[in-house]
């Protein structure tokens, strides 16, 4: 009987653990979590004030279109959609359709660019500033930093798909397209959490 236990054991194929793995760079989820601190922060600071003062914030709120800023949101995920199928198709090995994903959420990432640049314009246009009052002086300051971390995450996106060109990336060799998309992610739930404190939030 033992002898029957032990050939059973034997027979039996060794259990796969998978092993922890954290995708892209860990210097650059470093930089994420610095800089959803820093977001935190301000979002924090953004509720004390309109808290103190809500006639003023929702005075200045009335003034914001809720157009573009709903396209922008929908560009974003649109762009994340693509930093998944650009990692997934690299791990396929599908080199030409990963690099297509990898221009396209550079598209949608140029598109929010455009419209947020827009908005932005049309405010300084009508005269605001930062110095204008306490609302605005959030709208801009919180928008701006947004919009230049999307600025970055172009260039991010921008690098990989200038070297994907060689066939850098591919089944095993994954780190700097999850380390991109890790980055754009960021960007994205950075920029719904301010569409539902400044523009939604009421």
């Amino acid at each position: 009987m033992r002898e029957q236990s032990l050939a059973l054991t034997e027979a039996q194929p060794a259990r796969h653990v998978p092993e922890c793995h954290v995708p892209g760079d860990l210097a650059m989820w470093f930089f994420i979590l610095a800089e959803l601190a820093v977001f935190g922060v301000f979002f924090l600071v953004y509720g004390v004030y309109r808290r103190q003062q809500p006639a003023l914030f929702a005075e200045g709120q009335s003034h914001l279109d809720l157009l573009l800023p709903t396209l922008n949101t929908l560009l974003l995920i649109a762009g994340s959609a693509c930093m998944v199928a650009a990692v997934k198709r690299f791990a396929q090995d599908r080199q030409r359709a990963a690099r297509q994903s990898l221009l396209l959420a550079m598209v949608f990432g140029s598109g929010f660019l455009v419209c947020k640049l827009y908005e932005l314009v049309g405010k300084f246009m009508a005269g605001i500033s930062l110095s204008s009052n306490d609302f605005w002086m959030f709208y801009l300051s919180l928008t701006v930093f947004h919009f230049l971390h999307v600025v970055l995450g172009m260039v991010i996106v921008a690098a990989v798909w200038w070297m994907a060109r060689d066939g850098r990336y591919g089944p095993g060799r994954l780190d700097g397209v999850e380390t991109a998309a890790a980055y754009w992610h960021m960007v994205d739930l950075v920029w719904l959490v301010l569409f539902a404190l400044v523009y939604v939030a009421r």
